[in-house]
């Protein structure tokens, strides 16, 4: 097992009709701006609720408009709002891109420098954030209880990454019951986000780390023994719960301790969205078996562990044991709206671009060892 730290402060507040906890955990006459982004939670009485109990003792705003992959430029306009009514809480009522830009916002609102070298780590680093807390509508990212965040500046197409232990939320209300009315296409993106999330950590090289090991494959086995009651049951509690709770584990750091961690399918999945629009869980889909059929040698310790303990594979050579393994993946995501093949979406994908895209953000030794080079990434853009 490798050395490792780790730290997460976020409380999280588990349940059906748990948002009426949220005045515990608020500081006392604090200034909230509520932030979210479509009508689904206007929709699902979940807005309403949030401001329900705010009502009484606090005073707040509303800002409505966050995207998915959430916008630099729409952000700036929140970070506005907050130094203009003298804001000192925010309020993530929302999924994981709501949640990632109130992340930014906390950052960018007393950042002394241009925002975007928050981005870009060109400018001076962040040293405070306003406090932030959450309302989980759409388990995928553990944003909820992370310090973590993506944002896209729609002007460029370009999709940066941050990460700052000042932007852990303080807390982060989960109640299952508030996936009841998302579309089938976020639960199934939903699935196979928090499905490679866990994988990224997971599917590298054996360090002997047993606990974060059982967790992971703990975490893979749920997901693909409940997705089906998620997508087809509208309001099964259990499914929903057990959802709801996979997703934050997959990324509230646990996992990762004592392992090393890859991300590439990550990384490259980032220039599709920002370039193609492609939801992100859909990339990931693309790029992670090919990844592992290029570096099947590399990796090829942990595909017999996960081919045997998350897929009970356990007959034929290895290569066979592998190859049934990565099928079985495939065969997963395609049960969940997952295509294989970016042509598939009516994309055609412009590869020189791609891999200036990203030379141009860094991702040029990707992995757990840092061996996927730009001509590995181009053979993976190649075979998707």
């Amino acid at each position: 097992m490798q050395n490792f730290q780790f730290y997460n402060p976020t409380r999280i507040i588990f349940g059906q009709d748990t948002i009426k906890e949220l005045p515990k955990y608020l500081p006392k006459k604090a200034r909230v701006l509520v932030l979210y982004g479509g009508k689904s939670v206007i929709n699902n009485g979940t807005l309403e609720e949030v401001k329900a109990v705010l009502s009484t003792d606090f005073y707040y705003q509303e800002f409505q408009g966050i995207e998915p992959n959430p916008h630099f430029e729409t952000l700036m306009r929140a970070v506005e709002v907050v130094k203009k009514n003298k804001i000192d809480f925010l309020l993530a009522v929302g999924g994981g891109s709501v949640i990632d830009g109130t992340k930014f916002i906390a950052q960018a609102a007393l950042y002394r420098d241009d925002p975007w070298k928050i981005l870009t780590q060109t400018g001076p680093a962040v040293t405070a954030a306003l406090p932030l807390g959450t309302v989980l509508t759409l388990p995928a990212t553990g944003s909820e209880m992370n310090c973590r965040g993506v944002i896209t500046r729609a002007e460029t197409q370009e999709k940066l990454s941050f990460r700052n232990e000042l932007i852990f939320p303080q807390f982060s209300v989960l109640d299952p019951t508030k996936t009841y009315s998302l579309p089938q296409r976020q639960l199934e993106n939903g699935l196979v986000d928090s499905f490679v999330h866990t994988i990224e950590q997971y599917l590298t090289y054996p360090t002997d780390a047993k606990i974060p090991d059982y967790f992971a494959e703990g975490v893979l086995k749920t997901l693909i023994e409940i997705a089906p009651d998620v997508i087809n049951k509208k309001d099964d509690y259990s499914s929903r719960a057990n959802f709801m709770w996979a997703a934050t584990i997959a990324l509230n750091g646990i996992l990762a301790t004592g392992v090393p961690e890859d991300w590439t399918t990550h990384r490259i999945g980032h220039e599709l969205t920002a370039l193609y629009g492609l939801d992100h869980a859909r990339t990931l889909a693309l790029i992670l078996p090919v990844l592992w059929t290029l570096k099947k040698d590399e990796k090829i310790a942990k595909l017999l562990q996960y081919a045997e303990r998350v897929w009970n594979i356990t007959t034929g050579s290895d290569d066979e044991k592998v190859n049934l393994a990565i099928t079985k993946t495939e065969q997963f995501f395609q049960s969940l709206g997952m295509k294989m093949k970016l042509s598939d979406y009516g994309i055609k994908k412009d590869l020189d671009l791609l891999i200036e895209r990203l030379e141009l953000h860094g991702q040029t030794a990707l992995g757990e060892h840092q061996n996927i080079t730009l001509d590995v990434s181009r053979k993976i853009l190649s075979a998707i």
